[in-house]
């Protein structure tokens, strides 16, 4: 597969978005993400459902407790109309049975209400934990083209503040709906069956309440989805200054960075304060309701009282009742509070939750053919009809056919945004192909298991990214069941293990953030060493020594030569250097592959990659 040539190829540590990536991201919006219908409903339900027994027992156990509160008003209407007359003839039992009965009362209300906190508690961590671990687990399942359009400080911000949210709804705010609600339905059978024109006045007053209730709803929902959106922008400018405190220090973005965050703090604080006030309205309003009909009601029950048509202690009892009915409204409030907030980021992270991996597990997988020989561990890697263009347009790779054989070493060169790293990604199944099959020993790499697939093809980035904890645990990411001697054996083949026995820890030193203790060149070893213990068949290393100083680059190609000794092999070059431990190399532009051939073959000819060869024999004289 070999064209004309025009110019050199250049190349770079990084290939740029493609047209097409960039109308995806643009199209993409990460702060509402599609969710199906009822998708929120339906997640609290499925977060609910293993606990079932435990709500009904928890909600049982509510239910006991609010009987014996409203229970106290009752003991008082019959301690005036009945047990102080009957004390006032020297009849002392109904007095007495008044006093055990509401301390009865008391007593049951605080042991119900203690084992109702406890089961509640139990229920809500069991809850949080259950909705954090599928946030955590979707999330390493979403393919790695949803990962470079959602910024990692939403995910942060979903699985903390968003569940944080839910946290307080759950702890607090449904306590209190349910409270309201059984105190409503409690109170007002109460009323009507202590006297029928009281009960109905109380009732009727629920109409403008609820009026209140559903015009808050409406416009706290809108604040609180924007109140959601805000805090999440402010985390994810957070984490990426964070990030990136190395370039921020060294091109002084400080003062922008700051008037940047201010920008950002200053709209999450704006956003909160529209909050505060649609609770202020909310709570004046429905507190002129409850006070305006509790006057009414007082006003015409004593005037009842005064003409003999309503007994003292009935109405002592009606307005013990509107005050334990109307004081939870401020309450009420509050779970609406909660509820708006939790409601707007239960959709976010429903959102989140119903995305699917456009790689997807394949539903009978395949396992790969035994190895013919263990000497020459590669497998034969093969390209039938592949193209390749994101969802939204923009084609990166044109169809094409290519056959790597086994135990080959390639290189893949060419200029910024030729397609090298999107080649790459498709042989590790990062993506998967628009049209035609990528197949690895005659075998689709859609039908592998992601177990399967990871033993027979492993990828090497140009970040060589390590995780906190010790030299030995990262090496072992590659087999985690692999020994101590084994992993030390990995380091040797290498090069690699006397900078690691010279650490303070040695092999138990913990490199720390992103394996910051030690040099580039060393974190890049740790992932060759990381790589050989994994035994991979196809090995793929993208821009492995593009960072690297001269001594640091000539230590990572000894180690090169190691690793990919009998594997199949494919080396996204940035340095020439690195192309002459190549058996074969192939030249991309735009998408296709131009030149394929030896490196000696090339570089005798007259195409792109010898102009690049001179170019670079060339700057080394």
């Amino acid at each position: 597969m070999t064209a004309p040539t025009t110019s050199a190829p250049t190349s770079t540590d990084e290939e740029p978005r493609p047209p097409g990536q960039e109308r995806a991201d643009a199209a993409f919006d990460e702060d509402r993400l599609p969710a199906p219908p009822r998708a929120t409903s339906l997640l609290l339900r499925s977060l609910l459902a293993p606990m079932k027994a435990r709500v009904t027992v928890t909600t049982l156990l509510l239910l006991l407790q609010q009987a014996a509160v409203q229970a106290g008003p009752l003991i008082v209407a019959y301690a005036i109309d009945r047990a102080v007359p009957a004390f006032r003839d020297h009849d002392h039992g109904p007095l007495i049975a008044v006093g055990v009965g509401y301390l009865l009362c008391a007593l049951a209300s605080g042991a119900l209400q203690y084992a109702f906190i406890l089961a509640s508690a139990r229920v809500n961590q069991d809850v949080l934990l259950d909705l954090r671990g599928r946030i955590f687990r979707h999330a390493q399942a979403l393919s790695i083209d949803f990962h470079e359009r959602y910024t990692s400080g939403r995910l942060i911000s979903r699985s903390t503040t968003d569940v944080e949210s839910l946290r307080e709804l759950l702890n607090e705010g449904l306590q209190e709906l349910v409270t309201v609600v059984l105190s409503f339905l409690y109170i007002s059978a109460l009323l009507l069956w202590l006297d029928l024109g009281l009960g109905a006045v109380a009732v009727a007053s629920f109409v403008p309440l609820y009026g209140l209730v559903r015009i808050y709803q409406r416009r706290a929902g809108r604040v609180y989805r924007k109140r959601s959106t805000a805090i999440a922008a402010v985390i994810v400018k957070f984490v990426e200054t964070m990030n990136g405190i190395r370039p921020v220090r060294a091109f002084r973005r400080e003062a922008a960075n700051d008037a940047d965050f201010a920008v950002l703090n200053k709209r999450h604080e704006r956003v909160n304060g529209d909050a505060l006030l649609e609770m202020a309205r909310y709570v004046v309003g429905s507190r002129v309701v409850a006070n305006t009909a509790v006057a009414g009601i007082v006003l015409w029950g004593a005037y009842r009282v005064a003409q003999g048509s309503l007994e003292l202690g009935v109405l002592a009892a009606a307005v013990l009742y509107l005050r334990r009915l109307y004081d939870p409204i401020d309450r009420l409030g509050m779970f609406l509070n909660s509820y708006q907030s939790a409601a707007a980021s239960l959709e976010k992270i429903a959102g989140l939750l119903a995305q699917t991996p456009t790689v997807p597990e394949p539903s009978a997988p395949r396992q790969l053919p035994a190895l013919e020989s263990a000497d020459r561990p590669g497998r034969e890697v093969s390209f039938e009809g592949v193209s390749f263009a994101y969802r939204t347009g923009g084609e990166v790779l044109p169809r094409f056919d290519l056959t790597l054989p086994a135990g080959q070493t390639v290189a893949v060169v060419g200029s910024t945004g030729a397609g090298k790293s999107t080649l790459a990604k498709l042989l590790a199944r990062f993506y998967d192909p628009s049209e035609g099959r990528v197949l690895l020993d005659g075998v689709d790499l859609r039908e592998l298991a992601v177990p399967e697939l990871r033993r027979g093809v492993v990828m090497v980035t140009q970040e060589a990214f390590l995780f906190s904890g010790t030299v030995a645990e990262n090496i072992a990411i590659g087999r985690p069941d692999a020994s101590r001697e084994e992993i030390e054996r990995a380091a040797k083949a290498i090069g690699a293990h006397d900078f690691i026995s010279a650490l303070p820890d040695g092999y138990d030193t913990d490199v720390r953030k992103r394996g910051g203790r030690i040099s580039a060149g060393q974190r890049q070893l740790v992932a060759f060493a990381r790589a050989l213990l994994a035994d991979p068949a196809v090995l793929i290393l993208d821009e492995a020594t593009s960072s690297l100083d001269i001594p640091g680059e000539r230590a990572v190609q000894r180690a090169m030569t190691t690793v990919l000794r009998g594997r199949t092999a494919v080396v996204i070059a940035h340095r020439l250097s690195t192309v002459e431990i190549a058996d074969r190399v192939l030249v991309m532009e735009h998408g296709r592959i131009v030149e394929d051939g030896t490196p000696a073959e090339l570089v005798a000819g007259t195409g792109r990659f010898a102009d690049l060869h001179r170019a670079w024999r060339d700057s080394l004289a």
